[in-house]
């Protein structure tokens, strides 16, 4: 007998494979006219990647990932409740030495946090950001499959990406699978670029400056990368007539407590640019004093919180001890069932995964099997080491390096990666269905959660590791299926 919860689950289940079912039944060369289609879609709205000076348009799978309106109320509030217990970090940073050193930045760093962190930003305190995570929607027991990997608490890839992910198979694909079955009601989630507006406007408000500039500050000249500054303000100047700048941090200037962009006041920034950036900057001569105006007069999104934007976060948030002294019961059940045991690798003892106390590098040496290794602060899937795929001399290695590398290091509760099948125009032509692994990135806002979705083959699943972009689909129904 499955028990309630179970039975609700598997609505999830026959959704996904209803809408498969329907994908499959789509003849050879139909699939591939329709695979081309997608593709030169996506090259029109501009779902492209800058990487090394080119464009190149980022892979758009055809079939869509499916969920029900009751998964997507369940990962708004747990997204939401962790993003959360993040926000007041640095209030525990400063107040505790403990998570000091599990969030250690560098003294230049902790200068600028000191410096804006203010009582205003713990009355309003704006991160706009995408919490990175396995979840298996269609699994009977899919809440027990979702876990966190890691915070990217500012300038958070897919604002763009995502929606127009979506959009393009609401235009291509989701006609297709309806004349092949009509009982497929599918609807867009949430899009992700209006969620980030609704965010900026009402901090606008807060701040007293409603009718306020906004300006889009990232490394506006690097040719890596996704492109997605210059989209986004296209689309809230065609979509809402509201005119968005987009400068680089060494085109802002300053008057008095004003900071300028040529000769427009910026009044909120969203920024894709962390401190550490900004300190290099500095060293090339650019004059980041106008950036740190912005910070500290609570006028930019992501707020100076989100530079303790770390994997080793996840530690705070699960140590039995420090998660029992800062989070409420309801936070702690939340980030204790779905994010996953996380250290910073040092010499020391500490708790296992279960609370027992355990030398942390013995552990990690016995444990290779059920663990991962990743670069504390780096992104982009950049070093990640999985455990079953390493080698037990290179694992045992790569945990002596992290003991003396400067960046530090976590290891990580390994999490299986949800995979999913998806028809691919091979090189000859033909339309072959191969495996991906698939990976989610959840934007939390108090009006709704953005959806992103990326696959690739490999373990480390990224666009900039040359994955490619999923859409993400609600039921149109209740329960699904």
């Amino acid at each position: 007998m499955l028990t309630p919860s179970e039975e609700v689950g598997l609505a999830g289940h026959r959704l996904a494979r209803r809408v498969q079912r329907a994908l499959e039944s789509v003849p050879g060369p139909e699939m591939a006219h329709l695979i081309q289609q997608i593709h030169d879609l996506a090259t029109e709205r501009h779902l492209s990647y800058q990487r090394d000076g080119a464009t190149e348009t980022i892979r758009l799978f055809p079939c869509p990932i499916t969920m029900r309106q009751d998964q997507l109320g369940y990962i708004h509030y747990v997204s939401q409740t962790v993003l959360n217990c993040i926000r007041r970090l640095p209030d525990y940073y400063f107040a505790d030495p403990t998570v000091r050193e599990i969030l250690r930045i560098s003294s230049e760093e902790e200068r600028w946090l000191l410096d804006c962190w203010t009582p205003g930003h713990r009355e309003s305190n704006p991160i706009f950001s995408r919490l990175d995570a396995v979840v298996d929607f269609s699994s009977a027991m899919w809440k027990d499959t979702l876990k966190f990997l890691e915070p990217n608490l500012s300038g958070v890839g897919g604002v763009h990406l995502a929606p127009t992910s979506d959009r393009v198979l609401a235009d291509v694909v989701v006609p297709v699978l309806r004349a092949r079955d009509p009982k497929i009601h599918l609807q867009l989630g949430a899009d992700i670029r209006e969620l980030l507006l609704q965010d900026m406007l009402e901090h606008l408000d807060q701040i007293g400056r409603p009718e306020g500039q906004i300006a889009l500050i990232d490394p506006k000249y690097e040719t890596d990368g996704p492109d997605e500054p210059d989209a986004l303000a296209r689309y809230f100047k065609d979509r809402h007539g509201i005119t968005v700048l987009h400068a680089d941090p060494a085109e802002l200037t300053q008057k008095g407590d004003e900071v300028y962009f040529q000769d427009q006041r910026i009044d909120i920034g969203y920024r894709d640019y962390g401190v550490i950036d900004l300190l290099d900057l500095a060293e090339e001569g650019a004059d980041i004093r106008p950036m740190k105006t912005l910070f500290a007069r609570n006028r930019m999104i992501s707020s100076i919180a989100a530079e303790l934007d770390q994997k080793s976060c996840w530690e705070v948030l699960t140590d039995p001890a420090l998660a029992s002294k800062y989070l409420s019961t309801e936070e702690r059940q939340v980030c204790r069932r779905h994010i996953p045991w996380t250290r910073i690798i040092s010499v020391r003892y500490t708790t296992d995964p279960s609370g027992q106390r355990i030398d942390l590098l013995d552990y990690l040496r016995a444990e290779r099997e059920t663990l991962v290794l990743k670069p504390n602060r780096s992104y982009g899937g950049e070093g990640v080491l999985v455990g079953p795929s390493t080698p037990q001399p290179d694992w045992d290695a790569a945990i002596e390096g992290a003991l003396i590398d400067e960046e530090r290091w976590v290891a990580q509760e390994l999490a299986p990666l949800p995979v999913q099948e998806f028809p691919i125009l091979g090189d000859d032509g033909r339309v072959h269905v191969e495996p991906f692994y698939v990976v989610m990135g959840f934007v939390p806002s108090r009006y709704g959660v953005g959806l992103v979705a990326r696959a690739s083959q490999k373990q480390v699943v990224n666009v900039a590791q040359h994955g490619g972009e999923c859409a993400v689909m609600v039921s149109a129904s209740v329960v699904g299926g």
